[in-house]
């Protein structure tokens, strides 16, 4: 510290005032003061100690001794006139390439409205020494992917004089690498702009970010403006800074931007330079610049940063680990890049040895630090600055179960409305801790979302949190029964007949029941921990006809092991007897355990006839019967199928009306397989005409997907008969009602079926066009309901 900074700094601690206080009321920066006071700035102009002396209310002879100790650290010359100098300050700052001695004409100086009055702009300093501190940090050897991005950059720079101001914002979450990607840019782009490569952190992510009005006094100092040259006013500044550049082949890098108000002043008005800013918000308000949202990094880039870091040959030796690796990563830049290092720092240890312990989410964000990088710091900056209600959104965004999720579901479990929720959502997306899955969903990436775990713990109380759970866990299971019960033959919907595709209030419930699966699968678990049977019972026996529509799902086991597990808790041997039935269903439809569900089905049957239900007796028989078909026993199949036929045939409901339709194809599925496919269309006929009959009456999908079974079921009869035209007729009618269904999985086996019946009757080319047209449609309207129950 010199003699002018020791007396600085003792009268600012005397007046009591911080380094922050005296630059603001003095009018300089607070990175200026500083180096006054450490006497890295050996005489400041007499303008600013001025201003100085009068921030600290110095009498007449403290000024005049301040000013002494400055003057006596300035070089010569520093008095020389302001006004012939203050166009050449400009002028020399604004064309490097011109001679540093030489007075610019005045044609060549920036017009009054751009720059301060030159009585105010005292001599410009070296632009090179100036740039020096704000100069590139170094690239990264081993930057990897981004190849896109980069070339986008490419091509905006292969312009001499664009239209206008080329600036490209890069935005996204934390740890994707948008500072490491817009230094190598820099770097890259470093050979077409010769006048300079400057970077400057607006600590955006600090609890003071750098002001524009302090950001524009270092590029400007950066760019050979003498500091006593550096207007007060953020304005006149930002004047200033976009006269220096209107000429200059630049390229500026402003990393960890804060907002839109910080970034505003520091883009040039016109001319060749390129502005690369940084900011994990996506900035919405800033106009006319380019935007690239950073994502992860794919499996193949993944590993490719990993080899880079951990050396290929090792990385190449361990591909499965190397996969394991990077997606416990999340394949973020920052994870795997701190993983890498890991790997570096211990090069004994085998990839799968730090898959193993990366492998515990409790211990993962633990792990993702090492040195001085680390991941959860990266989310803990962002985290700070949110508000109050958006932090505890993206702590309750942790509870949810999929992978993404609506504002409804996350509403849920945040006690908030929806629409308040969506709102704060779409903050948290403009925040970089959110990311929009699509127009409606919202998805937390894995490692954000385990710290938003931590969090919740740590910010919450258990009684919080069962609330949560328990709130949110009602909502959703009443949900997922009301839309269930809509597949309910017993709860049919007044005027819902249809010949048509399905209507829309089975479309929207089968979309939610399937999009939503892991919520409402999660919170019958959760029902059942806390001891919430009915609650159970209830939504699985809601759910029991939607699940005809979805054979593959291997949830329907989870499902009705729950509620059969309720109902025996509850104590109703009745509801047992249904819930043991549905789970017998399950094994023999669904999980092809033959044998399992022949023995469900027995113990359903015997708690059935233990209660005298009838119908659930019927449903019993024909579950075991299923069974006992797959195994090839035929004849005890059929003698199940005919006595679970009478006791339907007892009861009135619509679902026992269906039983019996049920039995009726099983038994002549039975003739069939054991080679009476005679007796099995004149069988599967009456089946077909109490089916259509049904569907007469109450025209509801289920009942047209029971035709389309049966009528798929007579193809087969007669095709195993060869007779490949009544074949046809039958397949071509199955499909009419698969499409009233809404063009179900289930409807390839028969458009399968149909393909083989064309070409034995010599018809190749229709088979392969109507094959391909129909794959083609199914492909593209994505995963569909399959199958049918019975």
């Amino acid at each position: 510290m010199n003699g002018f900074g020791r007396l600085l700094a003792g009268h600012r601690v005397a007046a009591g005032l911080t380094q922050e206080e005296l630059a603001a009321a003095a009018g300089v920066s607070l990175r200026a003061l500083g180096d006054m006071e450490r006497g890295r700035t050996r005489g400041p102009q007499r303008r600013t100690v001025r201003a100085l002396a009068e921030a600290l209310g110095l009498d007449d002879a403290q000024a005049r001794a301040l000013d002494g100790a400055a003057q006596s650290g300035r070089p010569r010359g520093a008095r020389q006139a302001l006004a012939p100098a203050a166009s050449a300050a400009v002028s020399a700052a604004a064309s490097p390439a011109r001679s540093r001695r030489s007075v610019p004409r005045a044609a060549d100086a920036p017009t009054a409205a751009d720059t301060p009055s030159a009585a105010d702009v005292p001599p410009v300093a070296s632009a090179e020494a100036g740039q020096s501190a704000l100069a590139l940090p170094r690239d990264i050897a081993d930057f990897t992917a981004r190849e896109d991005a980069l070339a986008l950059l490419a091509r905006l720079a292969e312009d001499e004089r664009p239209a206008h101001p080329r600036v490209v914002l890069v935005s996204g979450q934390p740890g994707l690498g948008k500072t490491s990607f817009a230094l190598h840019a820099a770097h890259a782009l470093a050979p077409r702009f010769p006048d300079g490569q400057l970077s400057l952190d607006l600590g955006g992510m600090s609890p003071q970010p750098l002001s524009a009005r302090d950001a524009l006094g270092q590029v400007l100092r950066a760019l050979g403006v003498a500091d006593a040259a550096v207007p007060a006013g953020t304005e006149e500044r930002a004047g200033l800074y976009r006269a220096l550049v209107r000429e200059r082949r630049l390229v500026l890098v402003l990393d960890n931007a804060a907002d839109e108000g910080q970034v505003r002043p520091l883009l040039p008005g016109a001319g060749p330079a390129v502005t690369i800013v940084t900011s994990r918000n996506v900035l919405p308000g800033l106009e006319s610049v380019h935007r690239l949202n950073l994502d992860v990094l794919s499996p193949a880039e993944a590993a490719g940063l990993l080899a880079g870091i951990a050396g290929r040959e090792r990385i190449e030796a361990a591909p499965d680990a190397t996969a394991e690796l990077a997606r416990l990563c999340g394949y973020l830049p920052l994870a795997l890049r701190i993983a890498g290092q890991r790997l570096v720092a211990r090069p004994q240890q085998p990839v799968a040895h730090l898959v193993r312990q990366l492998a515990a989410e409790e211990n993962r964000l633990d792990l993702l630090e090492t040195g001085d990088l680390a991941v959860r710091p990266a989310f803990e900056l962002s985290y700070r600055r949110l508000p109050e209600e958006s932090q505890l959104v993206l702590r309750r965004c942790a509870l949810t179960a999929g992978q993404d999720f609506t504002a409804e579901i996350a509403a849920a479990y945040a006690g908030r409305s929806a629409a308040r929720t969506e709102l704060v959502l779409e903050q948290l997306v403009d925040a970089g801790l959110m990311q929009a899955a699509t127009p409606d969903r919202y998805r937390l990436h894995d490692l954000v979302r385990l710290y938003a775990g931590e969090r919740l713990a740590a910010d919450e109380t258990p009684q919080e949190l069962a609330e949560a759970r328990t709130r949110a866990g009602r909502w959703i299971l009443g949900r997922a029964a009301d839309y269930g019960l809509r597949f309910d033959p017993d709860h049919a919907t007044a005027g819902t007949d249809t010949d048509g595709p399905a209507p829309a209030y089975l479309t929207e419930a089968a979309a939610w029941l399937e999009y939503e699966h892991p919520e409402w699968l999660a919170a019958l678990h959760q029902a059942q921990r806390a001891g919430r049977y009915r609650e159970v019972v209830d939504t699985a026996e809601a759910m029991h006809w939607f699940s005809d529509r979805l054979l593959s799902w291997g949830i329907w086991a989870e499902v009705f092991q729950l509620s059969a597990d309720a109902a025996r808790a509850i104590g109703d041997r009745r509801v047992e007897a249904v819930h043991v039935n549905y789970l017998a269903w399950t094994h023999v439809t669904c999980l092809h355990r033959y044998q399992r569900g022949i023995e469900l089905a027995a113990e359903g049957l015997e708690l059935a006839r233990a209660v005298g239900d009838r119908e659930q007796e019927g449903w019993a028989l024909t579950y075991l019967a299923s069974g006992l078909r797959y195994l090839q026993r035929h004849r005890e199949a059929t003698d199940a199928f005919h006595r679970a036929a009478d006791a339907f045939a007892e009861m009135p409901s619509r679902s026992a009306m269906i039983g019996r339709l049920v039995t009726l194809r099983g038994a002549a599925n039975c003739l069939r397989e054991s080679g009476r496919a005679e007796e099995a269309v004149e069988s599967r006929r009456r089946a077909l005409a109490g089916a259509l009959e049904l569907v007469e009456r109450w025209s509801s999908p289920l009942i047209h997907l029971l035709a389309a079974m049966t009528a798929h079921e007579l193809g087969l009869d007669r095709a195993a008969l060869k007779r490949w035209p009544a074949a046809e007729k039958a397949y071509r009618q199955a499909l009419l009602h698969f499409e009233a269904v809404g063009r179900p999985d289930s409807m390839t086996k028969t458009l399968t079926e149909l393909g083989t019946a064309l070409i034995e009757q010599g018809r190749a080319e229709e088979a392969r066009e109507l094959l391909t047209e129909a794959l083609t449609d199914l492909s593209a309207e994505g995963p569909r309901s399959a199958g049918a129950r019975h």
